[in-house]
């Protein structure tokens, strides 16, 4: 049958002719079936008033089109005030969409989600500094579509994932100089000094701190009083959760300080999300008393046609798996882990990178600047004339492109930034 007839009309597998609306609507409900359950809960105590969360289950990559949603996540911890931690809140996800070039299905979307990441935290991180306030906060940002999570952070906000069969692993990296030594490494190559705080006497106490300003994490939003060699670039994590799910413990410095990572998983286990949120921060403040804000999101992300049962008790000998699960590692060791994690069944890794250099974070996917037809800088969006825009790549020494006239591009304001963050120039914010 050739003609209007054979185009409306396709063989379902019975071999019988069926309507092709038909056949669409199957697609979309087993589309809809393969998409997971999402069931959150939320609980905090107050200490300072300077923890917040965001939960938004809503979101659409198409606008109107509930078939694009996916939800997002974050606890932001913030020090010094609360003014960077609400701004953070209100601005940060508007600032990552539109990063996102228009008209990408969805693999292109969370391909180009990474790339989009970094770019909103640091236009989030550039403009909250403008306003002129002190504040400084740490960021974990997650974004769960169908089974894909991916997790942006600075700081030391956490987020750990308790995978069903009990693997227990960490989808971020904690930017404390105490402990990083990378991160320390960075700071002073970039200009800052770190050290402790010094008393009478000479002697030196607390944790390492970077100078000025004293604080102790490598990577946040604001601290416009600290330098700007504290950026607010991203560790980026993206990966695939395997139908068989897993629960994702979001949570600020009040628990982590308290609890490790499994200890946190095994108390709430076998608990719905909400209950297990509280639990959580029941039995940090049982260990260590509400010495700091603390707040916590536990998240279970369940097949559909299954009961929201959180992830079951393990069997001890599965835990020995959890010694190589996202452990730190070299970059080309990343494809020989991912077979790893395939082959043990706990998730496919799609995407890691926690460099805070901007030619690696922003000049990776061409793809993405293809995709795009305006001109536009990386970081603000804001329209350039092709003689005003300056290449990521152009004289920086950390480029992987052969052709650092090429894009993307950064407008001058935003060039201006990325040369303060790595030490190529003072860091000249002033306190207003």
């Amino acid at each position: 049958m050739a003609g209007g007839d054979g185009e409306r009309r396709r063989r379902h597998s019975s071999g019988a002719m069926v309507p092709l609306a038909l056949l669409i609507g199957e697609e979309a409900r087993m589309e809809k079936m393969e998409r997971p359950r999402i069931r959150y809960g939320c609980a905090a105590q107050s200490k300072k008033g300077e923890d917040y969360f965001l939960i938004r289950t809503d979101c659409c990559r198409v606008s109107g089109d509930p078939s694009s949603s996916f939800s997002v996540f974050a606890v932001l911890d913030g020090h010094n005030g609360n003014a960077a931690a609400i701004y953070t809140r209100d601005n940060l996800l508007n600032h990552v969409m539109g990063a996102i070039p228009h008209g990408l299905g969805r693999e292109e979307w969370l391909q180009a989600l990474p790339r989009a990441l970094v770019a909103g935290f640091v236009k989030t991180d550039k403009e909250f500094q403008r306003k002129g306030q002190t504040s400084g906060t740490t960021v974990t940002f997650v974004i769960i579509d169908g089974w894909t999570i991916t997790v942006a952070s600075v700081g030391d906000s956490r987020c750990i994932l308790d995978a069903q069969g009990g693997v227990i692993s960490a989808l971020t990296v904690d930017h404390r100089l105490e402990e990083n030594v990378e991160e320390r490494e960075r700071v002073t190559a970039s200009g800052g000094e770190v050290g402790r705080l010094s008393i009478v006497g000479g002697a030196e106490i607390g944790p390492l701190r970077c100078w000025p300003g004293g604080l102790c994490l490598s990577r946040s939003i604001g601290d416009m009083d600290v330098g700007e060699f504290i950026v607010p670039v991203p560790y980026v994590k993206q990966i695939k959760l395997l139908k068989a799910g897993g629960r994702l413990i979001i949570a600020s410095d009040g628990i982590w300080d308290a609890l490790t990572s499994d200890t946190a998983a095994n108390s709430c286990r076998g608990l719905p999300a909400e209950l297990a949120a509280r639990q959580v921060v029941k039995e940090a403040l049982r260990t260590r008393g509400l010495k700091d804000d603390t707040t916590c999101i536990v998240v279970d992300i369940t097949q559909t046609d299954q009961s929201s049962e959180p992830p079951p008790s393990t069997p001890k000998k599965v835990n020995r798996l959890k010694s190589f699960i996202f452990r730190k590692k070299p970059k080309d060791s990343v494809n020989k882990l991912a077979k790893k994690l395939s082959a043990v069944g706990v998730v496919e890794e799609l995407f890691e990178e926690g460099s805070a250099m901007l030619a690696e974070r922003l000049g990776n996917d061409s793809s993405v600047e293809k995709a795009s037809s305006v001109f536009t800088c990386a970081i603000c969006q804001a329209i350039l004339a092709p003689s005003e825009g300056v290449s990521v790549h152009a004289g920086s020494i950390f480029s992987t492109s052969l052709k650092p006239w090429e894009g993307p591009f950064l407008c001058a304001d935003c060039r201006n930034k990325k040369d303060a963050m790595e030490g190529k120039r003072p860091s000249g914010v002033k306190v207003l």
